[in-house]
């Protein structure tokens, strides 16, 4: 879609995703190995009693389910930025919906402008456990 063909305060739900201890124990070792990730006999010392999933993790799963809508299409140019909140821990077998609306849309010159997404990240409890805005850099009809 088109810059121009997004309407302010849209909607889009994002499918659920499973967030699996193997995986999550993988991508801390790889990218935020601190013990609370990945050490099970430290976090049950913490605390939260049990290892959580990097917060990075959290959000880039229920984003790459939101990119599945495709809702950006070829228009998609580039992300700009990305702000994340963390509210509450994510744990292994935690399953994350999220749900996507079009917060602010910016026109930047005559071929783009910014589209600016906010995610809530809901766990299996129904409770927000993060809130990012990340904003694209979307074409515009010419």
């Amino acid at each position: 879609m088109y810059l121009d063909d997004f309407k302010l305060n849209e909607e889009f739900n994002v499918p659920e995703v499973v967030i699996e201890k193997n995986q999550m124990i993988e991508f801390a070792k790889l990218y935020d190995p601190i013990p609370l990730h990945c050490d099970e006999e430290y976090a049950k010392t913490t605390k939260f009693g049990k290892l959580i999933a990097p917060g990075v993790m959290s959000y880039l799963a229920v984003w790459a389910k939101f990119m599945e809508n495709d809702i950006f299409g070829d228009e998609l140019i580039a992300g700009k930025s990305t702000k994340i909140e963390w509210f509450k821990p994510v744990f292994a077998d935690d399953t994350l919906t999220g749900k996507a609306t079009l917060t602010n849309i910016t026109r930047r010159n005559p071929y783009n402008g910014i589209a600016e997404v906010t995610l809530d990240v809901f766990n299996t409890d129904g409770e927000k456990v993060l809130s990012s805005v990340t904003e694209a850099i979307v074409k515009y009809k010419t």
